[in-house]
């Protein structure tokens, strides 16, 4: 897997001031080689994902928002498992997808056909902002509302794009659905594609991702519904929207972030 330097080293040679915070190298195997990620000691505000964003960005780092959730368990409980998790590129997001339908849909969704029923359409409207610009709206939104019992703190991670933050700290979230997260994260590739998605929050096992294409049309909806729950079986199992059609029109018709939770 090819690697970016890390200027989470050194910050200040990367040219980096940063607030008050702690970087991270906690990991199920031990203490890993190099800083996993940099996270604030205080809340993040309105205006924090863009300020990371513009002194991150020139050297390699990415935003996100980082969720203590109901009980406060901060990156360094996170089971990060770097030294377990590939690289995104290696895999294909249909193929991750169509595996994961196989095993869940027939038993699982009452609404479901036998067959993976192929990718969703990129939608034929494109929503007004863009998906950086857009992805700043939603966490100013989600810090200003003081979405998290804990609250969120801002966060800086070595990674290409957007789709790669969680395979960069090798994230385990969604461990008792996926052991690889960078198979998810081919899928977050693919969506970041196909509809301007951004990694906006992550939590010990919750994510956020703003969508500055979304689906804009039931057709278009309920086509992605599936990659939604072959992504997080959890969002529909356990979830009042437990059908396909009630998921897409809810969840993802016009809707500019979508939410997901590992059980």
């Amino acid at each position: 897997m090819a690697t970016l330097p890390n200027p989470l080293r050194s910050p200040a040679a990367a040219g980096l001031e940063l607030p008050p915070g702690r970087l991270v190298d906690d990991t199920v195997d031990g203490t890993w080689d190099e800083p996993l990620l940099w996270y604030g000691d205080e809340s993040a505000s309105p205006g924090s994902w863009a300020a990371m964003r513009a002194s991150g960005r020139p050297v390699g780092l990415l935003p996100v928002l980082i969720d203590g959730g109901m009980r406060a368990q901060w990156p360094e409980r996170w089971d990060l498992a770097p030294a377990r998790t590939t690289y995104a590129g290696d895999h294909d997001a249909e193929d991750v997808l169509s595996e994961s339908w196989e095993a869940y849909a027939d038993d699982e969704l009452d609404d479901a056909s036998a067959d993976w029923p192929g990718l969703a359409p990129v939608p034929a409207e494109a929503g007004p902002d863009t998906p950086d610009g857009l992805a700043a709206e939603v966490a100013d939104q989600l810090t200003g509302m003081g979405f998290s019992p804990a609250g969120m703190r801002p966060g800086l991670v070595p990674a290409r794009r957007s789709a790669d933050i969680p395979a960069a700290i090798g994230w385990s979230g969604p461990l008792n659905h996926e052991n690889d997260v960078a198979r998810l994260c081919a899928v977050l590739r693919s969506w970041e594609d196909r509809f301007g998605a951004r990694v906006v929050v992550l939590g010990f096992d919750t994510m956020i991702v703003s969508v500055s294409r979304p689906p804009t049309t039931p057709a278009e909806a309920e086509a992605l519904a599936a990659e939604h729950f072959a992504f997080c079986p959890d969002n529909i199992q356990q979830s009042t929207l437990n059908t396909l059609q009630a998921y897409a029109e809810k969840a993802l018709l016009k809707q500019e972030t979508w939410a997901f939770w590992w059980d």
